[in-house]
């Protein structure tokens, strides 16, 4: 899908089903190799991030079938250890692919990753954190080359709670014997998950969601059947939709504990929220009141939802102030969200947005996937006709993003470019 027209001023109403969590799945994944039996990941969105880390594992050996929803990845056999550029670029999450081969061949070769552009990203925490369990390096700034000799168990103080490179130690470490000990981990709900996913296939990781983690070397790990928790970005994606558009939905496959973070933000109005097992109701109470928002790790407010934050931000009553703490480069949406009529002052890393009564129809063009998202529900607010290019990065992490907004009685289309 290349471009997406969309006619504003519905509200949105009506139910739809929440993906599992595309940052939880992904390191999955990875960590199917280090199993040789067959791991099955229940509910798996379809979306290209995943579609990417599939190409990675078949070009190790690895096969994959998806079966109705569920992805079922067959180990068994790893032969490569070579993730080549024209992977390894499409595909940030390639990265943590390294602590999966090296736990399970011994070494490890790939280009740097790639990904959104929405900042430089550098991996040094991953490769620091990786000598320090042994792992011998050579580094040119493009290609990397890791040799897993010698891994001996260490302790470890990540200077950023990075999300990857904590996923990456764990991957490394699960067989090391002896306990590896991580100071700083990042604490996000996937981080969580995906340890528990790890524990299920036979891990020894005490410490999810804490400021130390302890991994405990075991001999080996076992297949699984597993279904990860729900995505809480896209979850906040629609609730922000719903609350710009004054909205009514419910979304199922949803857990309130993972994104209290968006629910305190936007129901600083006069919304109806409530929830019923995996089931939330959301009703828009119709005024939207200026926020005051710095993303950060975990359980600060998540640079994932900070883009469709700006939109929220830009129809509410009164002046907004979103800083980003987390990538450098990520308002490249404020330049499309101007031409739709938005008041936006950016200074470094804070934006400041007075809010206006109407954003007014363009053609605004996606640069990365959650500044499309966000491209998109502008549009759905907005008065007329909103054409958004480069819907390709939106489907990097939203499977059925244009069937789930007709669901909810969105007008939009599918266009090609």
């Amino acid at each position: 899908m290349g471009l997406l027209e969309i006619r504003g001023g519905r509200k949105l109403s009506g139910s739809i089903k929440i993906q599992s969590a595309k940052n939880a799945v992904l390191p999955m994944m990875a960590g199917a190799i280090l199993t040789k039996e067959q791991v099955v990941i229940k509910n798996c969105p379809k979306i290209s991030d995943v579609f990417s880390m599939i190409d990675i594992l078949h070009t190790l050996g690895v096969k994959t079938v998806f079966q109705g929803e569920d992805l079922i990845i067959d180990p068994s056999v790893v032969n490569s250890n070579l993730i080549t550029a024209s992977l390894s670029k499409k595909l940030r999450s390639s990265v943590f692919i390294l602590g999966a081969l090296l736990s399970r061949t011994g070494s490890a070769q790939m280009s740097y990753p790639g990904g959104c552009a929405i900042g430089e990203r550098p991996i040094d925490i991953h490769i620091a954190a990786l000598k320090s369990l042994g792992v011998e390096i050579d580094d040119d700034k493009t290609f990397l080359s890791c040799r897993a000799t010698r891994l001996k168990p260490s302790t470890i103080r990540l200077k950023y709670p990075s999300v990857g490179a904590t996923e990456n130690v764990i991957l490394a470490s699960v067989f090391i014997k002896g306990k590896t000990v991580i100071y700083n981990p990042a604490k996000e709900p996937e981080i969580v998950d995906f340890i528990n996913f790890l524990n299920a296939m036979g891990a020894n990781i005490s410490g999810a969601g804490k400021s130390v983690l302890v991994v405990e070397g075991v001999k080996k790990l076992h297949g699984i059947e597993y279904t990860p928790i729900e995505d809480r970005i896209e979850t906040g994606t629609f609730l922000i939709a719903a609350a710009v558009t004054g909205g009514e939905i419910q979304l199922f496959n949803c857990k309130t504990e993972n994104f209290l973070f968006i629910i305190n933000k936007i129901c600083n109005n006069t919304c109806k929220f409530t929830q019923k097992n995996d089931i939330i109701y959301y009703k828009s109470g119709g005024v939207i009141n200026p926020v005051k928002i710095t993303t950060g790790p975990h359980p600060e407010f998540p640079t994932d939802l900070q883009a469709q934050m700006t939109v929220f931000a830009s129809v509410a009553k009164g002046r907004s102030v979103i800083k980003e703490t987390v990538f450098e480069d990520r308002f490249h949406h404020l330049t499309e969200l101007r031409k739709m009529g938005a008041d936006v002052t950016l200074k470094g890393n804070t934006a400041f947005i007075n809010g206006v009564e109407t954003l007014y129809g363009a053609f605004v063009k996606a640069n990365d996937l959650r500044g499309g998202a966000a491209l998109v529900i502008a549009g759905l607010v907005a008065k007329g006709l909103t054409v958004v290019d480069g819907m390709s990065h939106v489907e990097r992490g939203y499977q059925d993003f244009e069937y789930k907004l007709s669901a909810l009685s969105a007008d939009v289309k599918n266009k090609k470019d």
